[in-house]
This record gives structure tokens, sequence and C-alpha cells, in this order.
């Protein structure tokens, strides 16, 4: 797509939506472009590491998925507001940001992995192997390849003060202060050896400290508070500015102990190159663009206030622990990434994709049909889930149903499929519910569940499960073939269509 194409569909994409200044972004994009390369660290030497964000951000420039900002924005709120009008647009990099202390010499990027075409394009594969991809890469981790240095330590600043060095942005008005929110956490337990890779939100709360936000059934927060048990604090390094492999990685639902780090080398394709903090000796990816080395103390609480979720709307979880960061160790251009909160796709699908993936692993062991998952945006990545079942046996949509809320409390509601339906594709599994569902019969609801804390309607600490069986039953239909043109005629038809570029 050429740069007049994008800024026609960014155009038609904020009439759509009703904004109410259509023009601003894409001025943004007619103007100012010709500086842009020539401070871009896309562009640098250091791009050609395939294990960097670097190589992902230039796969996308190629594409035409990535639109780079020369106009000044607030690091504060107009980066958000830049990312939430596109959406599922281009990827964005913002090369002249500002806060309300003055320039910031770091640029930024986001919505990188907002669409099923951008996980594939990230960990080279095609839509409909991503599933696939993870599930193997899971099965065959590889070990990791460790480095005596690497680019993500080219500059070193001790006892760092986070929002001087790093340009961590505010995004929605009534939270209660910036956020970094792609910050891959890489955790070591010292006795048990059990390593952790994960993301959860940072904010900083003035010098070297941040408030880490971690659920309490998180591993992270489990590694953490083993270690405070022994009278310890828990190393931990938080990497920002990673491959697609590493994020998708670092969201997955293992167990306790399982090491993410070989599964993101195995969605690479190759070992994942790795250096070790200076203090903790911590392995983290050497080809990231920062990196902040400290420790989390399960004995210091922290009220965080108001925050953004994935469902949209703001929660209040209450007191969170803290880490402090002894050192930053980072790129001498480095690109600062944000993965855009709340009800986005980017941050749905992240954690939906990973989730989808889980899922078919541990329901598979039940029934052994299970042939897809999904997890999409509708149900903002976590809460919905769809099953697609190979030839399914009667009675064992019900066994899916119950398989997949015991493996993930989240999800409240669970629709079955044949595999002749995409569970991805939202219109063919609302299609199927309406022509192979009775109410009546194939609708399952289970009251009083216990919920997960960001359920957005818990109230006493239960919710009620939805279970809907679309799958086909012998005795409702004799023929459930679907009225189409012959074959002959269909690809003929394609062939017409190619030729005229339609298809």
């Amino acid at each position: 797509m050429d740069r007049a194409a994008m800024t026609d569909m960014i155009l038609m994409r904020q009439s759509a939506s009703g904004s109410t200044n259509p023009g601003l972004l894409a001025d943004m994009f007619r103007r100012g472009q010709a500086d842009v390369h020539a401070k871009d660290a896309i562009n640098s030497e250091a791009t050609h590491s395939r294990q960097s964000i670097r190589a992902f951000l230039s796969a996308l420039r190629g594409a035409g998925e990535l639109a780079s900002i020369a106009q000044p924005i607030q690091l504060d709120y107009e980066i958000a507001g830049c990312l939430a009008e596109i959406d599922s647009g281009p990827a964005l990099h913002f090369t002249n940001v500002e806060s309300a202390s003055g320039a910031v010499t770091m640029p930024v990027v986001g919505n990188l992995l907002n669409s099923l075409p951008r996980f594939a394009l990230g960990l080279g594969t095609t839509v409909d192997q991503i599933q696939a991809s993870l599930l193997a890469a899971i099965e065959k981790p590889l070990p990791h390849r460790v480095l005596r240095s690497g680019p993500c330590q080219q500059e070193v600043i001790a006892g760092p003060s986070l929002a001087d060095e790093l340009p961590i942005p505010r995004f929605f008005e009534k939270e209660g202060g910036a956020y970094v929110t792609a910050g891959a956490i890489v955790a070591k337990d010292r006795v048990t050896g059990h390593t952790n890779l994960s993301i959860a939100r940072l904010m900083p709360l003035g010098g070297n400290r941040a408030f880490v936000g971690i659920a309490p059934n998180h591993h992270l927060a489990v590694l953490a508070r083993a270690a405070y048990a022994r009278g310890e604090k828990l190393d931990i390094a938080v990497c920002v500015g990673n491959h697609p492999a590493v994020l998708v990685a670092a969201c997955l639902y293992l167990g306790l102990g399982e090491d993410e780090l070989p599964i993101a080398g195995a969605l690479l394709g190759e070992p994942l190159e790795v250096v070790r903090c200076a203090g903790s000796g911590l392995l983290v990816p050497a080809h990231c663009e920062c990196v902040l080395e400290g420790s989390l103390d399960a004995g210091e609480p922290f009220t965080e206030g108001p925050v953004s979720e994935f469902h949209g709307m703001y929660e209040n979880y209450g007191a969170g622990v803290v880490a402090t960061f002894s050192r930053l160790t980072r790129r001498s251009d480095s690109i600062f990434q944000i993965i855009l909160p709340g009800y986005h796709p980017e941050h749905c699908l992240l954690g939906g994709v990973a989730i989808a993936a889980g899922l078919v692993r541990a329901i598979r062991s039940a029934v052994s049909s299970v042939s897809n998952v999904a997890v999409g945006v509708g149900g903002a990545g976590r809460l919905h889930a769809v099953v697609a079942l190979h030839g399914p046996r009667p009675g064992e949509a019900r066994k899916v149903m119950f398989a997949v809320w015991a493996a993930v409390n989240l999800i409240k509601q669970v629709i079955i499929v044949d595999d002749d339906i995409d569970p991805w594709n939202a219109l063919e599994v609302e299609w199927a519910q309406a022509t192979r569902s009775k109410p009546e019969r194939d609708f399952v609801i289970v009251p009083g569940v216990r919920a997960d804390r960001s359920e957005p309607l818990e109230r006493d600490g239960t919710i009620g499960k939805l279970g809907i069986d679309a799958t086909r039953k012998e005795d409702d239909r004799r023929d459930w073939e679907l009225a189409r043109p012959t074959r002959p005629a269909l690809a003929r038809a394609r062939e017409i269509l190619r030729e005229n570029r339609l298809v």
C-alpha cells in the first residue's frame, strides 16, 4: 500500500467513526516525511538481526503496514489517541515525541500486532497456521544461545529515573499515571530454578521505582511471594522492544516453571540469543531495545487506583507490588514499544491468540477431536471462546464446554462448532449458531461460578457461564448441503476475477 492509499484509508476510517477532525491524522502522513528515514533506527545496521523488533518493523514497512509520523506529538494521551483512532490500521512510528519536560529522543512504536495477518508475518507463517506454530513451539522448544554481550547493553545507566530515561505515556484520562505496557518480564526463583517470562503493566512511582500490576494467581506473583517468604526480593528484568516471537511466548498459558524463552526460539526457528544481566544473571533477549534490571518486593504494597482493562472499562484492583530498578541497559538508538491497553485489537489479540493455543493443548487431552480454538477480539480476547470439533460424537460438545471453563477461569461463553466453520470468523460462527442450534436443547447455563477478578460483571465473586452447541445433529436435517454454483463455474469465476485483479 503506498502512502497516498494509506492516507485515503485513514480518512475513510475516521469519517466512518465520526471523528471530529477527519483530516488530522491523514495530514500527519502527508507532511514532513522527507526527514523521517534519515533519523530512523529501523534503517540502521542493527536492523539486520532477524531476532529484533527492527526486523519486524522493516517487514511491516516493506508491506506498506508501517506509517512514520514526523509531526510533534505529545507523549501523554495524544499517542494513545492516534493508536485508538486507527486501531486496526497500520502500525505507527512516532519520531517527534514531546513531553511536559521537552523533546523525547527515543522514537515510539505501537499497533504492531493488531491483526492475525500481523501475527502471521511476525511468526513467519500463515494465518491458518498460527495456532499450529504455537503448539509445535510449545512441544519442541529450542534451547537459547548465550552471548557475551548484545545490542541491548550498548548503554548502561545506573539507578535510572524511569520517567526521565524512557518515553512512558499516559493512555487514558482516569488512570493514575503513565504505564509501560510492552515490557516482557523475566524472573527466576533462586531455589527452584523456575523461570517465567510474562507481560505486566508498570506504573512509574518516581525515580527508579514502579508499581507492577500482576494478579495474585499470576506466575510472577507466585514467584514474588515465594521469595518474600524466604526474606528475599525477586530479581526481575523488564525487556521492552521485542520481536513478536518473544511477546507471544510471554503471553502463553503454561505450567509454573515452563520456560517461555526457548519457546520464543522455536517460534523464531532458531535459538533465541540472550545475554546475562550484570547483577542478577537473568537471561534476557539480546536483541531487545532496552532492559530494566531490578527486583520485585512482594512485601511492599501499593494501591494503583483506576486502570483500564481488556474489556474497555476501568477497574480498581487495590494493592499491588513495587519494583525497584538498579540499572537500565539499552541500545544507543533504542526504540520504545507500547501496546495500547484496554479494549483495543493488539491488547486483545496478544491475550486471545495465546489463550487459544493453550486451550487446544489443555482440552485435547479430554476430547481428541478438537481441531481449532479461537478467543477473538469480540470477546475482548479473554471472555469468549469458540471451539471447532472434527466429527463430534454425542455429548462431546458439552464435555468441551466444561473443559474450557476448567482450563481458563476468565472464559464465560463457549460456542462449539463443526470444523467446516472457521472459529476466528465471527460471521461464520454466528451463522452456525443460527442454523445448527436449538436454544431449548443446545444452550447450557451454569450459574454461580467463581469469577476472575477482571470479569467486568463480577460483584459477589461469581458469574454465570454459557455454552452453546452449534454443531450439526443428524436428526435435525436430512440434508446439510449448502446451495452454491457448480464447481467448474466457480473455478472459471475465480480465474476471471484473478485476471481482473479482484482476488
